[in-house]
Formats: C-alpha cells, structure tokens, sequence
C-alpha cells in the first residue's frame, strides 16, 4: 500500500507536467479530486486545495476547459470548506480557488438556467465564505476579502464590447437576462451594494478597491469617496504604543498606494478626472504630511521661513540701498598652494568648499558609473580640454623633490611641528604610556589631514608575492565524481540547446575553433575532444581492461578514465535519438580516426607499446547500437553514415549485410553498398565483395545484387551462368 509521502510525491509529478504544459490541466484535475476529497489525510487536503487555486489562477489555463473542470470541483471545495475541525491552510486555499471559479460558475449559470444544482452548491460556498468574514484569522479574513471583491465585481455591471460574443465579454451581471429563474439581477445587485459597504468598512485591510475601480466605472465615485473620508490618523490622539504606531501605518500606506495607483493609470477614467483627481492628490500630500507629523512625535516646531540665499530679499534692494556681493563667474583654475601637494589637491580644479569636502567613496561604484556615463558625454570639450591642460600643468610645475619620508609629510600637512629645535629633546623618551592608542592616534592623522598625501618612496620593507595555499589532493573517488558531474552538465547543455533553431555555419575542418558558437555543434566539438585529444599519450596500451568471461567471472574495478566516460555517454547519447543525433555520431568518430592517426605518426618507430586504437571500436558499437533500429525508411541515414565517416571496414560492411536479412530492408542493404561501390573508392572492393556475397547466400538481394554486379564485376554472373550451361546438357541427352 502506497504511503502519503509516495502519494504525494505522485501528485508533485502531476503538478510538475502541467506546469510545463497547461494543456494537461484538465485531464489532471477532474482525475485528483477523488484522492483529496474531504475523507483523505490532512497532507493530502492540504495539497489538494493548495493545487486547486493554484490550477484555477493559472492564466494558460483555457477559460472554456477551466470552466468545465469548474463545475466538476464544487463539490471537493464545498466539503473542504465545511470539514471540521477546519485547517487554516486548507481553507485558505480553498477560499483562494472559490474567489477563482466564482465568475466561471457565474458564466456557466447564465448558459445553463436549469442547472440548479451547480448553483446551489455555489451558493452554499459564498454564504460559508461571507460567514466567516468577520471573525476569522487574519489569514482566512484577506482570503475571504479577496473572494467579496470578486462577487462585487461580478455582480455589478459591466462594460460589454461585443453583445454577439457573450463568451468574449467581461462576467458581469449585465450578461443576466432579466428573467433568469436562478440568478435574478434585482436579487443579486442588492447584495453586491451591501457587499460593497462592507468592504469599504475594513479600508485598513484592503487592497483590493483599485481593480474594482478600474473595472466597474459605475461603482468607483462611492469607493473613491469613501477613500478621501477616510482618516487612518484618527487613533494618534491615544496613547502612542509602537503596536498602535505600525497599525496606523499600514492603514496609512494602504490609502496612499489607492490614491498614488489611481493618479498613476496610463489613462484615468473619465469619471475620475477633474476635480476628483485633485482632491486624490490633495489626500496624498495630506497622507504625507501627517505621516511626518507623527515620526516626528507632533511636537517639532514651526519651520523657519525661506530665507534669501544671498542675505537680503530682491524687494528690499533698493530700499535698503545694500551693496550685494554678485556671486564670481568662474574664472582661471585656482594655483597650486605652498608647501606639499597631495594628490586630492592636484586633481581639484574649483573653488566650491562643498564639493571639495565631499567624499565620494560613500558612492556605490555602479551609482558613480551611472552618474559618471551621461556627464561626460554632456560635458564641453573646449572645457574638459582645459581642465586637462591645467591638471596637467600642475603636475609639471611640482617639484622634483619630495619630504625624506611619510612622517615628515604628514607632519608638514597637519602642521604639527615641534616647538624647540633643541637636539637634546630628540633623545628624550618618557618613561610612562601613551593615553591614546594606535586606533585614536590614526583617527586623529585622518581628521587632520582628509586628503591623501602623494607617495613618496617604497616602504622599507618590500612584500613578497602572495600565493595561495595549495589545495589538498583530491582522492580518486573525488576525480571520478568531479569529471561524471562535468560531463552530465556538459550534455544537459546541449539537450538544450538542441531544441534551439541553430544556424547553419560552414565547418572548416579539424583545426577549427571549438567554442566558436554558442550552439550544439560547438559543444559536440569539445566533448568529442575531450575525449578524444585530451588523454592522448597518458593511456597504457600494455595494460587493456580485461571483460568479464576473461576474468572468469571475478570483476574487478576498471580504473576510472575520463575518456572512456565521455565516450560512454557520446554513444547512448546518439542511440537514444540517432535519427536526430546522427550528425553527433559522425563528429565524434571523425575526431576519433584523426586522433588515432595522430598517435600512430607521434609513435612510429618508437619503442614503447603502440597506443589503444579507439575509433573502429567505437564505430562497430554505435552500428551495433542503431541497426535494431532502423527500418526501410532509414536509407539515407545509413548512406550518410557510411559516406561520412573516414574509414569504412570489413567488419561494417559484414554489420551491413546482416540488414539485409529481413525483407523490408534489402533495398535499403544494397543502395548502401552501391553508394560505397561508386562514391568511395577506398571502400569499393570490400563493398563489391559484400554485394557477391548477398548475391550468392540472399535470395530476396539477389535480383538488386545481380544488376550491381553486371557492371562492376561480371565475372561472378558469366562462371554462373557457365556452370549451369553444363548441367542443362546433360539432362538434354
């Protein structure tokens, strides 16, 4: 018997499908609701409504299927919602998915006024819902506001664009005949009027007006009155405790995020222009300005008036008769002062005590690199070429020499000289400590002195070069781990890139760049590579890996290569998809042959053991993999392999002919061979030789083989037709 956690489990690969795919929902929601009804297990529940709510929001999800599964679902939610003792969870999913279906159910009573059923069972769900609304968790109470807005919203009128397309319109209630015997519109409005005065009562835990606003325009100039009534700041006369502080913070912000979305629209209604949108920004700045009242504790006093930056007021000028001093245009760049010049000094060209006292490494550099971009590329160049031309004049009019050490620089900067010059208070040394220490005297060189001074020398004592410790060694297992986790990555990389469209790129040979593109081929390229090229010359041809009939039956551990991994995964790589992959295939054993030929020229004449010969290995186990699966329609897969590889061996083509054993691929058999036979010269005889061979032991080739050999080696038909002449003779007399 299955546990939850496997149930579940199950249920998470459900969820996973039809999140990829939409389409899915619903065959899988109709299928799940039996396993979490009301009589399954809480996890179970709890899952189940979780998923509903989240299946009923998805916006790929049909509205025509969504709406069917719908009516399918009312029964699972109203025992959900009625199971007691009640989950906090649960219910909250569950209030979730009805705030959801709601409209949909509403649609499906206007098409269908003799199901009563369906509206009953809805009807139950609401009154649950609205019951719970005052007295719930603060969890359950959001939910079911959510829920009240979408009843409001279907049950008032809406607009209609195209009355032929009811299916196409927006769910109001002005899509109810007037005469629906299940939804009455003179029963319904009322109770959306009175829904609505209750959520405009618990504005402090609503966010959900603004929707209604722009949705129902019939509707809006109540809630936006209530809005502009409502004051969160009545409760600041009270004893001001930190629980009441937040509360009446959030009460604020929630008006002012109504206001501000308002005033925000790309295009306000019409019922909201005029006077009404200057009253929502009046209510905004007074939101504001009462918000600051209360961090500021109410009791700051009066700001002083605005006063003129330049001490008197223009009014007053002339009356006054005051000489104002006009503020100096800029004019040459300062000259450099006396003494040591750090390097802020130089590079500072204006005369603003305000922006020479700002630091600038309190900037975040992308913040710096932002402002930097657009002021240079604003900035004159007539100016910009003289700030250069005096920074750079400056730098030149420096002396040549500099204070004999850093001491003496930072002594002549802070001007904190000695007041004798007697040389016998050098050699004094008191005997007690000092009352600050490093950290204080370093503090004060810095308040002293802000800017940095120039350096002068190179530290007495030179620094080595920093090197890192070396990393412990990694024991074989880790190797091994380390290269399998590479190489998943690597092909993981190109299943993806394999359903990308990738552009058709002229290959240059084996010398081309391997990671020229982003794309499949490059990745084929480098895993091919790597295993091929990067263990050539470190394998031990002396010592092959033995199979297990050598060992009689006793494995043991092949040691771990890299290579052969990557070779491993290459081949069930092609054979898991060869008709797409065969490509790969032939990318791969080209890089094997010319590896193997590399390693015969570098070892030609040598006398160690010749390297392993990796590529007619492979090349057999890739045709032993594909040849259970190719069929008559797989003629030109077969050639272009055939065709594209370098080097066609007798032990292929003998692969080859075994095709030829079933009927439906003997035409497929023979076109191959006759490809080699005229196309690739190095391969011809073997090929002919495989072509007599299906002539004299297949019956079903040899009419096919029969016209191949006629041209290429007649002999084989004349010794036939010779042999046979005798005989007919001899029964003749």
């Amino acid at each position: 018997m299955a546990t939850i956690a496997d149930t579940i489990a199950n249920l998470d690969k459900a969820r996973t499908l039809v999140l990829s795919d939409a389409v899915y929902y619903k065959d899988i929601v109709p299928a799940i609701l039996p396993s979490i009804g009301p009589s399954a297990q809480l996890d179970l529940r709890r899952w189940g409504a979780e998923f509903l709510a989240e299946a009923f929001a998805a916006p790929k999800f049909a509205q025509d299927k969504k709406q069917e599964v719908a009516v399918l679902a009312l029964e699972t939610l109203k025992g959900l919602l009625e199971l007691q003792p009640e989950d906090t969870g649960t219910v909250k999913s569950v209030v979730q998915a009805s705030s959801s279906i709601y409209p949909l159910i509403f649609r499906h009573t206007i098409s269908n006024p003799n199901d009563a059923t369906t509206w009953q069972k809805m009807a139950a769900i609401k009154t649950n819902i609205l019951r719970r609304m005052d007295n719930a968790s603060p969890g359950v109470r959001i939910c079911c506001i959510k829920f009240v807005q979408r009843v409001v919203q279907t049950q008032t009128p809406g607009l209609i664009a195209d009355p032929r397309r009811p299916e196409q319109n927006d769910i109001s209630i002005a899509l109810v005949p007037r005469d629906h015997p299940l939804i009455p519109p003179k029963n319904l409005e009322p109770e959306a009027s009175g829904l609505l005065d209750r959520l405009l009562g618990i504005l402090q835990d609503n966010d959900s007006l603004g929707v209604l606003v722009r949705a129902r325009p019939s509707i809006s100039p109540k809630i936006v009155s209530a809005v502009l009534n409502f004051n969160p700041f009545r409760q600041a006369d009270l004893p001001m405790t930190l629980r009441l502080k937040l509360e009446i913070r959030s009460m604020e912000r929630t008006a002012k995020c109504f206001s501000t979305s308002i005033l925000k629209m790309p295009k306000i209604p019409q019922h909201l222009q005029g006077q009404t949108a200057q009253r929502l920004e009046q209510h905004v700045q007074r939101l504001q300005q009462m918000r600051q009242e209360l961090d500021g504790g109410g009791n700051r006093k009066r700001a002083a008036p605005a006063e003129p930056t330049d001490g008197l007021d223009q009014a007053k000028r002339q009356r006054l008769g005051a000489q104002i001093a006009t503020p100096a245009q800029p004019g040459p760049f300062p000259p450099l002062p006396q003494g040591p010049i750090s390097i802020a000094q130089l590079f500072t060209l204006t005369q603003d005590a305000g922006a020479k006292s700002f630091d600038v490494q309190q900037l975040p550099i992308d913040l710096v690199v932002r402002i930097l971009v657009p002021i240079i590329g604003a900035i004159d160049k007539t100016k910009l070429d003289n700030a250069v031309n005096a920074a750079r004049a400056r730098y030149l009019s420096l002396p040549t020499t500099q204070p004999a050490s850093a001491l003496r620089a930072a002594t002549v900067a802070t001007g904190l000289t000695k007041a004798g010059g007697d040389e016998e208070d050098d050699d004094y040394e008191p005997d007690y400590e000092p009352t600050e220490d490093a950290n204080q005297i370093m503090n004060k060189l810095d308040s002293t002195s802000s800017p940095t001074m120039l350096p002068e020398a190179p530290p007495e004592v030179a620094l080595g070069p920093f090197r890192l410790p070396t990393p412990p060694p990694m024991s074989e297992q880790e190797i091994e781990e380390c290269g399998k986790h590479m190489v998943r990555r690597i092909f993981a990389t190109m299943t993806d890139l394999e359903e990308k469209p990738s552009t058709k790129t002229k290959q240059t040979g084996f010398n081309r760049l391997a990671a020229s593109n982003h794309d499949r081929d490059a990745w084929v390229t480098i895993i091919s590579r790597l295993a091929t090229r990067a263990s050539a010359g470190l394998e031990d041809a002396g010592a092959p890996i033995k199979s297990e009939e050598e060992h009689g039956g006793n494995v043991s551990k092949k040691p771990f290569s890299l290579s052969n991994m990557i070779r491993d995964s290459l081949y069930l790589y092609v054979v898991e998809d060869f008709r797409r992959r065969l490509g790969v295939a032939i990318s791969w054993l080209n890089e094997e042959w010319y590896n193997d030929r590399i390693q015969a020229l570098q070892h030609d004449g040598a006398s160690e053991p010749a390297p392993p010969q990796h590529y007619e290995t492979w090349a057999l186990k890739v045709l032993d993999g594909i040849m259970p699966y190719i069929d008559a329609n797989d003629k030109s897969r077969v050639i272009q392999f055939l065709s594209e590889i370098p080097v066609v061996s007798q032990e292929m083509l003998d692969r080859i002919k075994k095709l030829a054993g079933d009927p439906e691929r003997v035409a497929l058999t023979t076109q191959a061979l006759l490809y080699l036979v005229m196309f690739k010269p190095p391969a011809r005889e073997i090929a002919v030789d495989a072509l007599e061979d299906l002539w004299r032991n297949n019956a079903e080739a040899r009419p096919s083989a029969g016209k191949m050999l006629k041209k290429w080696r007649p002999k084989v038909l004349e010794e036939a037709n010779s042999s046979k002449s005798p005989d007919i003779k001899g029964e003749g007399s």
